[in-house]
Order: C-alpha cells, then structure tokens, then sequence
C-alpha cells in the first residue's frame, strides 16, 4: 500500500496574475476543469493507495478542504503548518505520523505539477516501488527539454536496468541549466519522492538530527481543530527551513532515480504553461474569453467572462487577463514575472497578493464597487455555513438575498429571508449571517460608514475560531 503525502503550502507567484499568494496555483483554475491540486489528489486515489494525507499552510486550510470535498476524497489527515518551512519538515512530519508502520511506502508529491499522462505515471510509480520496499530513496527525474534556471535537477548513472542518482543541484543559474541539458546524464528533478518510512526517518537521524526534535514537539503539543491537524507552532518555529533534497538527498552518496516520461511539468512560468497547452497552426494557445488573430507563439488567456481578450498581430506573448490584474510581457521574460509582484508590493498595490474574490472558511465575498464612504459585495454562503456573530464600529450594512435562504440575526432578532427580500445592520449593532439551506445562499452587502477596512470586526462567537480577518 502507498501512503501519498501531498504537499500543498506553496505561494508562488510567477504565475501571476492568476495565482497569487491568497490563491497559489495549485488552488487556481490554470488548465480548466479540476485544479492541480485536484488533479494530484485523483492521481492517487485508485486501487493499491491509502488515504492521502495534505500537508498545506494556515491560510489554505479551509480551500483545501472545499476543494477535497468537491473531488470527493477524504484525506487521512489534514495537516496545518503555523509557517512555511519547506518541504523536509513536511516530509519528516508526514513519516512520523506513519511511524506505526515503518515499512509503509510514503510517495511526497507537490500539489502544483502538471502531468498529462496518469497511466504512464502509474506505471514509473510500480517501477519505483520495487526499489522503495528494498529500503531505497527513490527520486523521479525528467529529461530535460529545455533550459529552466531555478528547476533543480541531479545526476544519474545507469547499471542493470537502473538508475542511481547523485549530486543534486537546486536553483541553477541559466549557464548551469544549459549545461544540464546538453549533458544526457543530467533529469530535471521532479519533487517526488518515495522510500519507506524507516528509510525517511533514519535518514533524518543521520544527516538532519536537528529537525526531529522541533517536529516531534509540534505533533505533540499540536490540536485537531475542525477537522484539521494543527502543529504547534512555537515548536514547529524552530524547525530549520530546508527543502528535502537539501537536508537527506545532497548529503546521501546516491539514491535510487527513475524517469518520469508522462508529460510532467513544473508549470512554473507562463512558457511552461504555453508548452503544455493544447496550440494552433500558429503555435498560439488560447483559453478563457480570448481570442488570437494573426498571432504566432503566443499564450492568451482570460478569466473573467466579461473581459474579452483579443491579441492582433502578436508574437511570442504572453497576455493573461483577470477582473483586476492584466499581464502583458515577452513569452522569453515569463520566468521574470514573479519581480512584478515585488513591484506591486512596494507600490502598496493590493493585486500584488490578493483578489477581488476572498474565499473564507464559510464560502466567499467580492468587492464589485468600492468607493468614498460606500463599498458593494457580493457574498455566498455554502450550504450550513455561517458567518462570526459580529459587529462593526465604522459602518452600517445591508443585505440583499439574490438567491437561496438566509438566518439573520440583528440584534436581538432572528429571522428567515429569502429571495428579493433585504434586511438592515446599523453601525454596531451585534449580527450574524447563515445558510440554513440546501443550496449556496448569494447576496448583495451594500456597505456604507466613515471607514470600510476589513479589520473593523469584532468577533463575539466564531465556529471557525478565528481571530485574524480570514
């Protein structure tokens, strides 16, 4: 049985402006359909897997677990990291959660890879696991296609059918990456990875002794909380910040590799993105509420229905629309876009890291009008869900229901309103919203007062125990 470990705490933002750190691109609608982080979880929720567990940071706690439900998998645990401490934590967190069954094999996947072909995955994966029951650390490499800086990779031999794995490299410079695909001895490392769990832990105890102390203390003092395993976080704080390959793979003489060849891709820039698309006679690919004419090479992609991208006469672009962000750049500068969001951070832009759209533990709202004392929103409200009984110093509210059931309460009133029907908040007044129904509950919050920010709130009673604004 393989025990997958899914890694899904990542905020990148090269992809910007589709992914941002409110919404990494695991969570993101990059290739239609079902999410990336989606389709890892269907990856391995067949014959011969147990339960997946999820490894993923504080502030996608509540989007991994709508978007689990929405694919109708449930993880064996749900596992919440207070910060980020790349993957070795994550991994040696996952192994000692499987210390009861130290011949368990682990197999660590990132949540954010694209892979176009599952069967021939599966097929690598059944070759790599004959070599993992043995006791072996087991990589998953890919021929390198083009120069990618900053996608590690390592060093393969090849003896009896198999292959060893030596001298791993991360974050190449450009002349290093060419080096590394000119040279056919080099595969892009994959970041996946299986071993046994003893295999995972005395490794840990040989070349990284320093982490399992903080790690086994962030377990212990840890708490399940609604329905998520939370680690401590003073203890997990003083865990060293390491990625996996760095703390256990580097340090090992060699390791057992296996190539990948499924149509694997990091997705980490918009060119990647472009070459796993599905292209024209002209090389252009499109998706979204766009459109190419007379275009050649060039990625084109909208998400907003009521933003019609046309590219006329382009070459070699990139244009990417949202409703609030719009990136235009040079197919050859797409691995540079993660400098636009340094940019936008110190101009004090909130596109940099942040959506129009805020998803929370009960469901989402968006900002459709904001303006000098008044701000309009659309809210919805998952079925049995609701919102903090609260109150605002510096603004009034009211509500509309577009559709489905709303309870509210306003002061000491509790009522049903349903659809075309409106109540009123005035300013301080004690509130609260939920979805008794069966069906999302829409409507329209029309915000009026002196001062409109989101940590105006004062919580009285929270079933998501929160205490930040999320």
């Amino acid at each position: 049985m393989i025990h997958p470990v899914i890694l899904a705490g990542g905020s990148g933002t090269r992809l910007w402006p589709v992914s941002r750190k409110s919404y990494p691109k695991q969570f993101a609608n990059l290739v239609g359909g079902e999410t990336l982080f989606q389709r890892t979880l269907n990856r391995v929720a067949g014959p011969g897997f147990a339960a997946p567990m999820v490894i993923t940071g504080e502030d996608y706690r509540f989007i991994a677990q709508h978007q689990t439900k929405a694919v109708e998998v449930t993880p064996a645990e749900l596992v919440i990291e207070p910060m980020p401490r790349n993957t070795a934590a994550a991994v040696l967190t996952a192994a000692l959660l499987r210390r009861d069954t130290p011949d368990a094999l682990l197999l660590v996947l990132p949540s954010d890879h694209m892979i176009a072909d599952d069967r021939a995955f599966l097929k690598t994966l059944s070759r790599a696991a004959e070599g993992a029951q043995t006791g072996a650390m087991v990589a998953f490499g890919v021929t390198p296609g083009i120069a990618a800086p900053g996608l590690g990779g390592f060093m393969v031999s090849k003896g009896q059918d198999t292959l060893t794995a030596s001298e791993f490299v991360e974050n190449p410079d450009a002349v290093r990456a060419q080096d590394m695909v000119d040279d056919d001895a080099w595969l892009w490392n994959a970041g996946i990875f299986l071993s046994r769990v003893d295999a995972i832990l005395q490794a840990f105890d040989k070349h990284a002794p320093g982490m399992r102390a903080p790690v086994e203390a962030a377990l212990a003092l840890g708490a399940e909380d609604l329905g998520f395993h939370r680690l401590a976080q003073d203890a997990f704080a003083r865990c060293p910040e390491m990625s996996f390959e760095q703390a256990i793979l580097a340090p090992l003489a060699t390791c057992r590799a296996v190539r990948l060849d499924c149509g694997w891709s990091d997705i980490s820039t918009w060119q990647a993105l472009k070459e796993g698309g599905t292209a024209d006679a002209a090389q252009n690919v499109t998706s979204g509420n766009a459109t190419a004419i007379n275009c050649t090479g060039s990625l084109l992609k909208s998400d907003n229905p009521d933003t019609r991208l046309v590219g006329l006469g382009l070459n070699d672009i990139v244009a990417v629309a949202t409703d609030d962000g719009i990136l235009i750049s040079d197919i050859a500068h797409s691995a540079e876009v993660g400098t636009i969001v340094q940019t936008l951070r110190a101009e004090g832009a909130p596109q940099a890291d942040g959506f129009r759209r805020c998803h929370r533990p009960w469901g989402y709202s968006e900002t459709l009008s904001l303006g000098p004392r008044f701000q309009v929103r659309r809210i919805m409200v998952e079925p049995g869900a609701r919102l903090s009984l609260q109150a605002h110093v510096h603004r009034a509210e009211h509500w509309v229901v577009v559709s489905g059931s709303a309870r509210v309460t306003v002061g000491d009133d509790v009522h049903l309103l349903t659809e075309n029907q409106s109540t009123y908040i005035p300013l301080g007044t004690m509130h609260r919203l939920e979805n008794p129904g069966k069906l999302p509950l829409h409507l329209i919050e029309v915000q009026s007062g002196c001062y409109l920010g989101e940590d105006d709130i004062t919580r009285y009673e929270d079933l998501y125990e929160r205490t930040a604004v999320a």
